[in-house]
């Protein structure tokens, strides 16, 4: 199976048909435009099978499948955190998508919210097939400015739960020093940080892989690139119509 986790910078009515290279069955999308009030009609008609969050319109979170799959919100309440989106699919596997975001609160924002959100809904999370992925805009560099939940910290309480970060693993990097940059600050190729991640079960740890996108190839379209995952899961179903059923 092909998760696919993209900050597309908004607007991807306009970026939707740059992603069909991947040949993803899932699709975890940061900063895009809810569908349902979208004007653009190929985009809705695009994102036929869908959930989304946000508290803008035009900037939240949404998890995309091809229409042959069952696709389920969890329901998990956010208790005011952002920006986090939780949903089976085919009832098998449990993906948490994330793009957390700045609080009023200077001790937990950004990393700071993910680490509440797991604390409050580890039980719904734990002990499942469960993915985390997303835009933590967050590393281990920047510990410091987190002391009350860093990071690190964060990155234990997911280890505790059973899931690894599937770069990490792949690319026997420690955490702080990641080769392979994620977001370019202001699209500036001297501006790299590593901020996007997938957390999987370790027991599939070694049969998955995960590419990151070029910035010679995205950079014209978002600040981050793209993250391409297989899971070592079933294929799933192919579509049973012809005509927009390729995500």
């Amino acid at each position: 199976m092909v998760l696919v986790s993209w900050n597309c910078n908004g607007a991807l009515r306009t970026k939707f048909h740059l992603l069909d290279s991947f040949a993803a069955d899932v699709l975890v999308i940061q900063e895009c435009e809810d569908p349902a009030q979208a004007q653009a009609s190929d985009y809705r008609e695009w994102a036929s099978n869908y959930v989304w969050s946000g508290s803008n319109k035009s900037r939240g979170l949404g998890i995309f499948a091809r229409k042959s799959v069952e696709l389920a919100n969890m329901g998990l309440d956010p208790h005011g955190l952002q920006c986090f989106l939780a949903c089976t699919i085919n009832r098998e596997l449990s993906v948490l998508g994330v793009w957390t975001r700045q609080s009023e609160s200077r001790a937990y924002r950004y990393i700071g919210q993910l680490w509440k959100y797991l604390h409050i809904h580890r039980e719904a999370l734990e002990g499942k097939s469960t993915v985390v992925v997303g835009d933590l805009n967050s590393n281990a560099c920047w510990d410091k400015k987190h002391p009350q939940c860093s990071h690190t910290q964060v990155v234990e309480l997911l280890a505790s739960m059973g899931l690894q970060s599937l770069y990490h693993h792949v690319r026997a990097e420690p955490q702080a020093l990641e080769k392979v940059a994620t977001f370019y600050l202001h699209r500036k190729l001297d501006r790299d940080y590593h901020i996007d991640y997938a957390f999987i079960p370790e027991r599939w740890l070694g049969a998955a892989t995960l590419d990151i996108g070029r910035p010679t190839d995205w950079l014209a379209h978002s600040d981050h690139m793209p993250l391409r995952i297989q899971l070592p899961l079933a294929a799933l179903p192919a579509p049973t119509n012809r005509g927009h059923d390729e995500i």
